[in-house]
């Protein structure tokens, strides 16, 4: 058995397709057919149900992957630990992120990492709480910033900044009119329309989340997948929206949301999350000390 072959049944699992598999594995689909028949033939049992339109798994081929993806892990972490030793400044990082934080946080860091570490590779994704979590935990990622609380049992995180939630309001809502410096109380916004991120995004939950404390559930009657167009709805008139303090914003051009403190102060945290037990390389030890120290900087 080759290592190769391993990687090529976890990719068929991934895939539940020949085709999509060998596309993604850059090889012929009749070879990579023969090459998990002689895993089966040289194991003496089916690792996968074949039908015209599915390929399934059987318990041999679950339990087959599960192994193999171990393996592949461990090879993995290996190099990395090899890389690491050879030259402390050489290697790949993988970064997860939501586009939150993509788009204003992380251009403060990753030019501070680059300058310091410029043999580094890093290499971004961007993509909602779910996948992210789903991707650090299968190890797509090696480290990836996301917002408490985490769903997958899998990660373990490191807190690197606690952040005010603010209440974004049109700028002739009758909120907007409240005296400089009084806070609004969450559940006076029982009936109000509200504008929201889009399902799967860290930052929808937390916004379902003080509603519920406060006893209702949003009436949402917009929803989009970036938090800028949020705001602009909310700048338009078209409800109201919960927005990180950090995504606030002063450079509107005309029309502006205006920005109000809620009493209690709500917060969420970011935290830098990683797979419990894998193994931290030297790259990405550095980007955590790297981004601590920025978001110290820009809390102070």
């Amino acid at each position: 058995m080759e290592f190769r072959q391993l990687q090529y049944a976890i990719q068929i699992a991934s895939e539940r397709n020949f085709s999509r598999a060998a596309e993604k594995l850059h090889i012929a689909q009749p070879s990579l057919s023969q090459q998990i028949s002689k895993i089966e033939k040289e194991l003496g049992v089916l690792l996968f149900k074949r039908s015209t339109n599915s390929v399934e798994l059987t318990y041999a081929g679950s339990v087959f992957v599960e192994k193999a993806q171990q393996i592949v892990d461990m090879t993995e972490q290996l190099r990395r630990e090899m890389e690491d030793i050879a030259d402390m400044r050489k290697g790949r990082l993988v970064v997860g992120s939501l586009p939150i934080t993509g788009t204003h946080v992380l251009p403060h860091v990753l030019p501070v990492f680059r300058e310091a570490y410029p043999d580094i590779e890093v290499v971004l994704i961007e993509e909602s709480t779910k996948i992210l979590e789903q991707l650090t935990a299968s190890g797509g990622t090696d480290v990836s910033l996301l917002s408490l609380p985490l769903v997958e049992p899998s990660l373990a995180y490191l807190p690197v900044i606690e952040e005010e939630i603010c209440l974004a309001v049109p700028p002739d809502h009758r909120l907007a009119q409240r005296v400089a410096g009084a806070h609004i109380s969450i559940a006076e916004l029982k009936d109000e329309p509200f504008v929201l991120l889009k399902k799967g995004q860290g930052f929808r939950a937390i916004a379902h989340d003080l509603c519920k404390s406060a006893g209702f559930e949003p009436n949402v009657v917009f929803e989009s997948g970036n938090i800028d167009t949020v705001q602009s709805l909310v700048a338009a008139g078209m409800g109201i929206a919960f927005v990180p303090k950090m995504i606030t914003r002063t450079d509107w051009h005309g029309r502006a949301p205006v920005y109000l403190t809620m009493e209690g102060r709500p917060t969420r945290t970011l935290v830098i999350a990683y797979r419990k037990g894998r193994y931290l390389s030297n790259a990405a030890e550095a980007f955590i000390s790297t981004f601590r120290s920025i978001m110290n900087q820009i809390g102070s």
